[in-house]
């Protein structure tokens, strides 16, 4: 059972994050953006129907929630917390979750730009986004266009549709491709 050790607010208003003692996973990163998603998990399921949740995103001792834009944190918050505390803690590396993001797209390409990408995500863009309560997935880089995932708070935070996504290919095409254009989808 998880423990909350501090509640964080992120850029996004409408998300905050969760600090635990205990990981909830592995190194696997879990996204949810509705209910129907999160049926199988019972983690993620226990949130949304606290009601007024609109996404979950969860790895290792992080759990952001995005509430609804009519929702009040005042209120939400302690409810949130009932399930979270009930958890179960990360007992095994994956928690039983397939492995999502950059890892599984790095292993299964055979672009060595591909693993380089990741490599600079995960020291120049990830803890970043990782501190303000989300993460970014790795879909696919095909040419010179590169498919990426906000999670987390960062899924629907006005400022990672422009400067930070225009930071992210600017720092990319420094140093993997001039042409390369990084999407969000």
């Amino acid at each position: 059972m998880p423990k909350i050790s501090d509640i964080q607010e992120t850029p996004n208003p409408n998300a905050v994050k969760f600090i635990l003692r205990e990981p909830v996973t592995s190194g696997v990163a879990r996204q949810f953006g509705s209910s129907d998603q999160a049926q199988s998990d019972s983690l993620a399921k226990s949130l949304f129907d606290v009601g007024s949740v609109r996404s979950v995103f969860y790895m290792d001792n992080m759990i952001t929630v995005e509430k609804d834009e009519a929702a009040d944190w005042d209120e939400l918050l302690p409810t949130l917390a009932v399930p979270i505390r009930a958890a179960d803690a990360a007992t095994a590396p994956g928690n039983g979750a397939a492995a999502v993001g950059g890892a599984i797209a790095a292993v299964t390409s055979d672009d060595p730009r591909l693993l380089r990408i990741n490599e600079i995500l995960d020291e120049k863009v990830r803890p970043y986004l990782m501190g303000d309560g989300g993460y970014l997935e790795v879909l696919d880089l095909t040419d010179h266009t590169l498919k990426i995932r906000y999670q987390g708070a960062c899924g629907s935070c006005p400022s990672s549709l422009t400067g930070t996504l225009m930071a992210i290919e600017g720092m990319l095409k420094e140093q993997i491709d001039p042409d390369l254009e990084v999407i969000v989808v």
